[in-house]
């Protein structure tokens, strides 16, 4: 059997080497402003000799801000004295989405996180995934990857990992998650887990833990804030980075089944009915969606399938069918 093809990223800084670096991730990218153009993606790698390593992520969808704040940020001011072991940060993942502002990429509208494992020789898109499958991962302990709601979900602020079939690598996950120490800790259960970068760093068996905070295709100075102590709260658990994690109260919430997923069946104008930490009951009305077609037409009620704490809510105020409306999430002992 052939050996794998090689990524044709090219870093430009040496993962092994003591100290700070900058630089980037080189993926030659052809176009018609550019023949021999390249996708430069933004790297830092601080080290300070033998020791665990993180890998910190952002930008995985472009028009998610929190994580590339804290991240950008961190990569200027992580002092190497600091750290026992390594830092990767690439504050932009899907660089080419970021610069957009879009949740998916202009080249090719991949989405990265459901692009994984990648793939060498494929899209713009599927060649980052794959460097990341292959080279990134493998070298990392604990993988930290920042979401938020982007431009269509907002979320109550909070940091989360998923329910594993292997309990000590779950608990390692959950561990980190309280140490990060947002608002809220959830028990995370995808809808749909194919392809992503979340289930490719679990199946190597990393501690995997990510967030969603806040959304609507912008930031806010309390999420940032967030962001940025939580993320060097993470390091300092993981034993990384020197210091005292500052812990916080932490509400725990879990998503136990699929029915804490409410989705639009038409298209129209949503009116929320339910603010983010409201409690609801089942049966309780979370959204009207109002026809915009005509007068005159009912609006179509979106109702909880399950009593707890609406944890999300579509942002945009017009929605298509098929669009995640409500997010309910309960509320549960740390």
């Amino acid at each position: 059997m052939s050996s794998p093809r090689p990524s044709p990223i090219t870093p430009t800084v040496d993962f092994d080497k003591d100290g700070v670096q900058h630089g980037f991730l080189r993926l030659p990218h052809s176009r018609d402003d550019s023949a021999w153009g390249s996708v430069m993606i933004p790297v830092c790698v601080i080290r300070n000799g033998k020791g665990p390593a993180a890998l910190l992520t952002g930008g995985n969808h472009g028009d998610e801000y929190e994580g590339p704040l804290a991240l950008y940020e961190l990569a200027r001011m992580l002092d190497p004295n600091d750290v026992s072991g390594t830092v990767i940060i690439v504050p932009a993942m899907n660089y080419p989405a970021f610069r957009a502002g879009t949740r998916t990429s202009p080249i090719d509208k991949g989405n990265m996180n459901r692009s994984f494992p990648g793939r060498p020789d494929g899209t713009v898109t599927q060649k980052i995934a794959d460097y990341f499958q292959r080279e990134l991962l493998p070298r990392a302990d604990i993988v930290f990857d920042f979401h938020s709601g982007g431009r269509t979900l907002d979320f109550v602020p909070f940091c989360a990992a998923h329910t594993l079939p292997d309990k000590a690598q779950e608990q390692k996950a959950f561990d980190a998650v309280e140490a990060f120490s947002a608002p809220f800790s959830m028990r995370m259960t995808e809808i749909d887990a194919v392809g992503m970068y979340d289930t490719a760093a679990e199946e190597m068996g990393k501690v995997f833990v990510t967030t969603e905070l806040g959304g609507g295709g912008t930031s806010r100075a309390q999420t940032v804030r967030i962001a940025r102590r939580g993320i060097l709260n993470v390091l300092r658990h993981a034993g990384i980075v020197a210091g005292v994690v500052e812990k916080g109260r932490t509400q725990w919430l879990d998503m136990p089944s699929g029915d804490c997923f409410t989705f639009a069946e038409e298209d129209g104008m949503i009116e929320t009915m339910a603010d983010l930490g409201d409690p609801v009951e089942e049966g309780a009305v979370l959204a009207r969606i109002h026809s915009i077609g005509r007068t005159g037409i009912a609006p179509q009620e979106i109702r909880a399938k399950m009593s707890g704490m609406l944890a999300a809510r579509h942002f945009p105020g017009l929605v298509k069918a098929g669009d995640c409306a409500a997010v309910v999430a309960v509320e549960v002992e740390g």
